[in-house]
């Protein structure tokens, strides 16, 4: 069965406050959509995804491991599987970030 949708009717879910995100996931991967806003909490965190960031607007401090980059609109970074990451709001900009997740989150899908 084909898997359809229209970003524009995903609902957005509050992840936390300063923090919204949308998903939509295949059978292999999820795509999800991140909103953070200036001056929300960072939440390191770590899971078994292999994520890869592309950051669409705005500017952040990228921490993965013992590592942390600047990631300005255009950005990309791979956060291997099982790494400790969180991104931090650099600037007054709200931060959109495009995330590719695999293999899939279930929990992200709409």
């Amino acid at each position: 069965m084909l898997k359809v949708s229209n970003w524009n009717q995903i609902q957005e879910v509050f992840v936390r406050e300063g923090v919204t995100r949308k998903g939509f996931s295949g059978e292999g991967a999820t795509i999800a959509i991140n909103t953070l806003v200036p001056g929300h909490e960072p939440k390191p965190h770590s899971h078994h995804y292999e994520q890869i960031v592309y950051i669409m607007s705005g500017k952040v401090k990228f921490h993965v491991g013992e590592e942390a980059v600047l990631l300005e609109e255009g950005g990309l970074l791979v956060v291997p599987p099982n790494v400790e990451h969180y991104a931090e709001v650099i600037g007054d900009e709200v931060v959109i970030n495009l995330d590719v997740f695999s293999p899939k989150r279930a929990e992200y899908d709409e």
